[in-house]
């Protein structure tokens, strides 16, 4: 694998780590619909999170400075 590549893909998980650590759970809304009758519709909507653990989130901003720093060394 090239330097240039290993230094970019680190560079890319270093900064997906950061917001992995900044960023405690991401929120979505789904709609869901509650009744059906006929012509009749009732929809909720209704928000979940997903967290995201911050272990993972470290590992992701250290496996990041690593492969820069092995990325960035002169063969």
């Amino acid at each position: 694998m090239r330097n240039s590549t290993l230094v970019v893909m680190g560079a890319i998980l270093a900064v997906l780590g950061a917001v992995a650590l900044s960023w405690q759970k991401i929120s979505y809304t789904t709609r869901e619909t509650v009744v059906d009758v006929g012509p009749l519709k009732v929809t909720a909507d209704s928000e979940k999170d997903l967290p995201l653990s911050p272990i993972f989130g470290g590992i992701a901003l250290a496996g990041g400075v690593i492969m820069i720093a092995v990325g960035a060394r002169k063969p």
